[in-house]
């Protein structure tokens, strides 16, 4: 819990104990014979009462306290002060008067106000500010390390320890604590009257909960008596009529106030309500809970976790118990649904060598699409879940590294699982076996390098009906595959570089398969006789080799231009050509079974199918590549011509590829198709358009099947996909933002990026301070804004997708949407956002969600609205935006109302 502000008021007595008891007659460590260090008696303007000619001040023996008698030091630092117009010892009575801009400071306490009077006859300190025509300015002000307070007037009797507060202020945390008096009674107990507590800065608050008194035991509990309400100044029936608080400078564990609703399905219901358990620091646990009245309910456990200079991370697993109609009734359904995920990141001081990390979001395949949960409504479009966790390792003074992963991939559409579990990867940087004295790489032999790696996978292949349990290990693969390759590269013909390379491949498998003949058995034709299966364990290996040969220069062609803003032009020709040979491997390992009934009818198979590195290469391989990128640049010359900027270099095409490959061995069909990518930036790199096609040389028969004469168009296109995004905004039309954008531009933070036409995830408007990564947290700080008078800023952002396909029999456009997102700032304090999309094809809009905010200086208000489609639902909340108070508020929500099945 926040360190409460009465705290200040404890500090600030003791410092006034210490000074005035510094002041009684030479009782402390402070020297009279240095007036100027021990400023308590300095008089930096004059004074009305002369220090030289002070009796109090030079008397060489105390009459109090016995000569014998050593006294005990109290003060732990010096004492200054000051005052802006005088300065007032006044020696009769006893009493120090610091006036206008008065100011005390004693080691981390500093004290400030109008006028400062030290009463050491009367064992008092009386701060208070000073009032002219213009008010009551100058108010004492406290600080002390990072806590601060600000007052009326403070009267305190460093005697009796007992003290009066008037009109104090304190901002501890972001909460603002006016209260009218207070008074501390003895060295424990602090009472206080009228009380206001707000998170609003301004001079009238928004909104305060009021409160007549409340009792204070320091470090320990403060108990405050009825309190309600107050917005602008008028109560509300808002009423608490108790309150106890534990006091303690550290977190402290609390009930987490749930929001809630009203579903056609599951009836009323309240949402993530729970408890927060601060454990210790350096972890925590939050437990949430959803209840609905139909008998559905959910749970979600969540842990953050924090070492310094070591780790950090969050650990939550959620379960959803949804239950849809009525039992008993044709349509009654049950869904069991649940996810885990897991982010644990290492700081990279810790271990400089190695590295652990870790990111999870695996459960069941329908969890985000059957949630009612607001915290996943974002998530309805999600169709896959992934996970890894990975720990890599350098082993220093060596070329190897290790790689240990472990991963899981989801479709939620398929509800197919694919893990491993674990991937090894033992990687060997480049060496140069060859290279001459002192690493000199001249020549090709000196240039040849040397690669190698292994990797080990288990994987498992699964459904989510057999996830985690024992049936998803029965068909799970596992291997070890070994790569070695040396390469190396020469000039050619002067402008040529050719680049020799060849690759060797060893696998490891720790079964086989072994095909037999079972005449007792059916096969799918219904007809007796069919081939089983039998898996042998076992070590078994195969291997296989591979080289090739490439040759590859750069091709400029610059066209210039003499009258203009065009200065030049600029084309940049890769052309490739490759060559490679692999041979026939299979004939080595393929074995033969009998498939039917005819002894002679014989399979041909391999018995490494199904490994997890494939099987060996069958038939030889020998072609030869073509591979042709293009690059068009331009030179433009600066507006005006008499100015200092230099030529714009201007990206017009930033690729046009294509690739192909011909055949040798092959009998027929040699050429495969070409495959061209096309991609440019336009309108100041507002509008990124990217396009690939798939062109066929050959032709199709009747059923589709390609043969092996060619086009009269000689292309024939098979595959086209095009896409393009856009994002504007107001910014753009301002002159005045031209140099941010290029700076962006050349950051990576600008419109290089694509835009998020989704719009950003739509968080709970239940969120708690302890999520680090609440994005909340960031909208506490209230806006400084400026009439927009004409102004209303916006963005947009747009994207559109199409794709074609031709089988050469039928052709169809499989995809044509355009999607869009935005918000538009309606004030300085209104915005609206938006996201959707057309599917052009179905003539439909795609998910839409609307949303509206409004910043209400301390509180804020949200609004995120599904309006239609499956997932159509609400959500509203109002509420103030400290997380200290941020269960003050309201919080309604609407979720969809979906069928399961």
């Amino acid at each position: 819990m926040r360190a409460n502000p009465t705290y200040i008021l404890l500090a600030f007595y003791l410092f006034c104990f210490q000074i005035s008891s510094a002041q009684e007659f030479g009782k402390t460590g402070i020297s009279p014979q240095k007036p100027k260090k021990d400023s308590i008696f300095n008089n930096p303007k004059g004074s009305i009462i002369g220090l030289k000619n002070n009796d109090l001040v030079t008397k060489k023996k105390d009459t109090i306290v016995n000569d014998s008698i050593k006294p005990k030091e109290v003060i732990d630092g010096i004492i200054t002060h000051n005052a802006e117009d005088y300065t007032i010892q006044d020696a009769k009575n006893k009493t120090i008067t610091l006036y206008n801009n008065a100011h005390v400071t004693y080691t981390d306490i500093d004290l400030k106000a109008g006028i400062i009077i030290l009463d050491y006859k009367n064992n008092m300190v009386y701060a208070k500010g000073i009032k002219d025509s213009t008010g009551y300015l100058q108010r004492p002000q406290f600080k002390q390390g990072g806590q601060e307070s600000e007052q009326d007037s403070i009267l305190f009797n460093f005697k009796t320890k007992k003290a009066l507060v008037y009109g104090v202020k304190t901002v501890q945390s972001g909460i603002i604590t006016y209260g009218e008096k207070t008074k501390r009674v003895n060295d424990s107990t602090i009472y206080m009257r009228r009380l206001r507590f707000t998170t609003s800065q301004k001079k009238i608050p928004d909104y305060y909960i009021q409160t007549n008194k409340a009792k204070l035991v320091p470090g320990k509990k403060i108990i405050v008596g009825g309190s309600n309400l107050v917005l602008a100044d008028v109560p509300t029936p808002v009423y608490l009529p108790f309150a106890y608080f534990p006091l303690t400078d550290k977190r402290t564990s609390g009930f987490i106030i749930p929001s809630w609703g009203e579903s056609n399905n599951q009836g009323f219901f309240l949402q993530n309500g729970g408890y927060y358990f601060a454990l210790s620091d350096y972890f925590d646990l939050t437990t949430l809970g959803d209840l609905y009245t139909n008998g559905s309910w959910g749970l979600n456990a969540t842990s953050n976790y924090y070492v310094r200079y070591k780790f950090n991370g969050n650990f939550s697993v959620r379960f959803e118990n949804i239950i849809q109609g009525i039992r008993g009734l044709s349509d009654y359904s049950k869904s069991n649904n649940f996810n885990i995920r897991w982010s644990h990141s290492q700081d990279a001081k810790s271990s400089p060598n190695s590295r652990f990390s870790a990111s999870v979001n695996l459960g069941s395949s329908k969890y985000y699409r059957q949630s009612l949960n607001e915290y996943n409504s974002s998530q309805f479009l999600n169709n896959t879940l992934s996970s890894s966790i990975s720990y890599y390792k350098k082993f220093v003074g060596t070329p190897f590294n290790m790689n240990v992963t472990a991963t899981h991939s989801q479709n939620t559409n398929t509800e197919s699982i694919t893990m491993t579990l674990p991937s090894l990867q033992l990687n060997m940087d480049r060496i140069y076996p060859f290279a001459g004295k002192g690493g000199v790489k001249k020549n090709p032999i000196q240039k040849m390098g040397l690669n190698y790696s292994m990797q080990g996978q288990y994987q498992i292949n699964t459904t989510d009906d057999e996830f985690f349990t024992s049936k998803m290990f029965k068909t799970a693969k596992k291997g070890v595959q070994h790569n070695l390759s040396t390469n190396t590269s020469m000039k050619a013909f002067k402008y040529f570089t050719l680049s020799p390379s060849v690759n060797y491949k060893d696998v490891w498998y720790l079964d086989k398969i072994n095909k037999r003949y079972d005449p007792t058995i059916t096969n799918k034709d219904g007809n007796l006789g069919d081939v089983v299966n039998d898996t042998i364990s076992g070590f078994t290996r195969f291997n296989e080799y591979n080289f090739g040969v490439s040759l590859s220069t750069n091709i400029y062609g610059t066209f210039n231009f003499k009258k203009g803003r065009l200065k030049a032009i600029r084309h940049t020709i890769r052309p490739s050509i490759s060559y490679g040979y692999r041979p026939d491997f299979a004939k080595d390992y393929d074995l033969q079974v009998q498939q039917s009934s005819d002894p002679n009818d014989l399979l041909t198979y391999s018995p490494f199918e199904g490994g997890i590195y494939g099987t060996p290469g069958s038939g030889v391989s020998n072609s030869i590549g073509i591979t042709v990128n293009n690059v068009l640049e331009a030179k433009v010359a600066p507006k005006d011509p008499d100015s200092d900027e230099e030529d714009k270099k201007i990206t017009i095409l930033n690729n046009l590829n294509f690739s192909t490959n011909y055949n040798i061995a092959a009998d027929s069909l040699r050429w495969s198709p070409v495959r061209a990518n096309a991609g440019t930036r336009l309108f100041k790199d507002k509008l990124a358009l990217n396009m690939n096609a798939t062109l066929d040389p050959y032709q199709v028969n009747s059923k589709g099947q390609r043969i092996d004469e060619f086009n009269s168009n000689i292309f024939r296109l098979t595959n086209l996909g095009v896409t393009a995004n856009y994002s504007i905004s107001s910014k753009d039309f301002e002159k005045d933002n031209d140099n941010k954008k290029d700076t962006e531009n050349k950051n990576g933070n600008g419109a290089q990026n694509t835009p998020d036409v989704f719009g950003e995830n739509i968080g709970s408007t239940n969120e708690f301070s302890s999520n680090p990564n609440n994005k909340q947290n960031k909208e506490n700080e209230t806006k400084e804004t400026e009439l927009y008078k004409a102004k209303i800023p916006w963005t947009l952002n747009l994207a559109y997708s199409m794709s074609y396909t031709d089988n050469g029999l039928t052709s169809q456009i499989g995809s044509n949407t355009l999607m869009f997102s935005g918000d538009v700032e309606l004030s300085p304090k209104w915005k609206v956002g938006f996201s959707s999309g057309y599917d052009i094809k179905d003539n439909a809009f795609t998910y839409t969600r609307l949303s509206f905010s409004r910043d209400l200086d301390s509180w804020r208000f949200n609004f995120n609205w599904t309006p239609f489609g499956v997932n159509s639902s609400y959500s509203f909340f109002i509420g103030v935006k400290s997380s200290v108070l941020s269960d003050l508020k309201w919080d309604k929500n609407k979720p969809p109302d979906r069928v399961l099945f």
